[in-house]
């Protein structure tokens, strides 16, 4: 090697005269420690880094891995973070600590991601979508870290870099590592006030503001602030309870455990760290780590369900069923009034409510059929009904439990007056479990709402016609919005004259007494509309019950 070429690796100054940079150019390219100088703000000193360049990280830590992997694979593949984490976590073999860390950096990101590419869009020199998807998803991994988690700059910052530089490579981590750096130039708060601020006489935020603030996008804000109109909560306060709910949909969600009745033992599970569950009966949330290890949830006798989804179930299970307008229980007065009842869940994917209706037929002497028309999350129904003996795939109407893979819009065609009772847990726009899958809010769009609402129109219509006069319809989603609750009930209750809404609070409450304390509010469809709305309808949520926000409506057909 030249001495030239050994005085330029060495750093040492080259002599007068030698081709080269100029003496103090060189002099100034690192300090005595060999760290290496930035370019500097405009106008402002220049800094060196925190590290020599032979001392920088260039391996990933295994949790911060773990979320990015999942990050990539939610922007990448339309998957969910919920399916793909807990996977992600096993192959790194993160202990109880590092898993909670992944969780929250994982879930964190992807809840304030409107907030944070706020933020990263006046730091980068370029729009944001023109940036690659997983730089971009390190940027908000690095955010978040900053922003939202109570992780020191100087390890945020070496963390992420050297996370983007061994997955992505050295050129993307020099800009990681600038626009991260211009991101601590403020708090969070700062940042809110520059980017969202509040009307410094009524105190008030546009929705705009909101969308930032919160992180749900503009159209989630204006729909959710709808609903809570059109389900009756009162009009004083209104705005303060809309900022109550969003901020509800960005706390991490307690683990919701639900016994399988006459099946699962939840002793074990309350021995492990579970504490009962407040509202639902044979329920418990979990704190503490990784619910799949617990007692009874490998075996499937014991099932993560949010106790909202357990609730409906439950109060499906215990309405009346009988030919008269008043509920009275009893035969049908027909041939096969002591033959079992006949349950069906319309939309059983992937399988939590099925498992649940299937172990509450089985105390009842009731047999379920669950149809799923996709052939993948039929799979997922049968893994879920596996633990409920009696069933199987393809078994017969005798059985405890069947599965149909099938079109439910068919089935009213198919097997019309067939069941006594019908859940339908409809497709929709799942603006009720922002909080457990908190990417939705940024694939959902308006005008997914149209194409919804119609499917959940032909799903009811379907299930009218495959009810038994005297029989019970569940109309459930995860979603409060008014087209898909209020407005769907409306519509089918015009639709149907034969069809009586009960009242739902009332059933609700029955298997749920601790409702009654929670504010759970019924609505009714518009007193103008020409329907039968004796009855009501009950939405729960995030931010009054800690649950999803679910809707709920029974129906009775009465005999013609």
């Amino acid at each position: 090697m030249s001495e030239q070429g050994k005085s330029r690796r060495s750093g040492q100054p080259e002599k007068s005269g030698q081709p080269g940079r100029p003496e103090r150019r060189n002099e100034q390219r690192r300090n005595e420690q060999g760290r290496t100088r930035n370019r500097g703000t405009s106008g402002g000193p220049r800094q060196y880094s925190a590290s020599a360049p032979s001392q920088r990280r260039r391996s990933a830590d295994p949790p911060r891995l773990a979320a990015f992997e999942t990050l990539t694979a939610v922007s990448r593949d339309d998957a969910y973070a919920n399916l793909v984490l807990p996977g992600r976590i096993a192959a790194h073999r993160l202990d109880k600590r590092d898993a909670g860390f992944a969780t929250e950096l994982t879930y964190g990101a992807l809840r304030g991601q409107g907030f944070y590419d706020a933020v990263l869009a006046t730091c980068v020199d370029r729009p944001l979508d023109q940036l690659d998807r997983p730089v971009l998803d390190a940027l908000r991994l690095g955010a978040h870290q900053l922003l939202g988690m109570r992780v020191p700059s100087h390890a945020a910052l070496d963390s992420t870099v050297s996370l983007v530089r061994n997955q992505i490579g050295t050129g993307p981590s020099g800009l990681v590592n600038a626009v991260l750096r211009k991101v601590t130039a403020q708090d969070r708060e700062a940042w809110l006030d520059q980017l969202a601020p509040v009307d410094e006489q009524t105190g008030a935020a546009s929705d705009a503001a909101l969308a930032i603030r919160h992180s749900h996008p503009q159209w989630i804000i204006r729909a959710l602030r709808q609903s809570l109109a059109n389900h009756g909560r009162p009009a004083d306060g209104r705005t303060a309870e809309l900022e109550a709910l969003l901020e509800a949909d960005n706390a991490a969600p307690v683990v919701n455990l639900v016994a399988l009745p006459g099946l699962g033992d939840l002793r074990p599970v309350l021995e492990a760290g579970a504490e009962p569950g407040p509202l639902a009966p044979g329920s418990a949330l979990y704190r503490d780590g990784d619910a799949g290890r617990l007692p009874g949830v490998k075996e499937g006798t014991i099932r993560v369900q949010d106790v909202g989804s357990q609730l409906t179930a439950r109060a499906l299970a215990v309405v009346p069923v009988g030919r008269t307008a008043t509920g009275a229980q009893g035969g049908s007065g027909d041939a096969d009034a002591d033959a079992p009842e006949r349950w069906l869940d319309l939309c059983a994917g992937p399988g939590g409510k099925a498992a649940l209706l299937a172990a509450l037929a089985r105390e009842q002497g009731a047999t379920l059929l669950a149809n799923e028309p996709a052939e993948h999350r039929a799979r997922l129904v049968e893994n879920a009904l596996a633990a409920v003996p009696g069933g199987a795939r393809g078994a017969d109407a005798g059985s405890t439990w069947s599965i149909r893979c099938g079109d439910g819009r068919d089935l009213g065609t198919e097997q019309p007056e067939s069941f006594d009772r019908i859940l339908v847990d409809a497709p929709c726009t799942g603006l009720g479990a922002l909080r457990r899958r908190p990417e939705s809010r940024w694939r959902r769009q308006p005008s997914d709402l149209g194409p919804l609402t119609e499917l959940q129109r032909q799903l009811l219509d379907s299930a009218v016609e495959s009810l038994k006069p005297g029989g019970v319809l569940g109309y459930v989603t995860c979603s409060p919005h008014p087209a898909e609750t209020v407005f769907q009930v409306q519509d089918v209750l015009k639709r149907h004259a034969g069809l009586e809404l009960l009242d739902t609070t009332g059933y609700l409450t029955a298997v749920a007494p601790a409702l009654k304390d929670a504010g759970s509010e019924p609505t009714a469809p518009p007193a103008d509309s020409g329907a039968n709305s004796a009855g009501n309808t009950s939405q729960l949520w995030p931010h009054l019950h800690a649950t999803d926000a679910m809707f709920m409506a029974l129906f009775r057909k009465v005999e013609s």
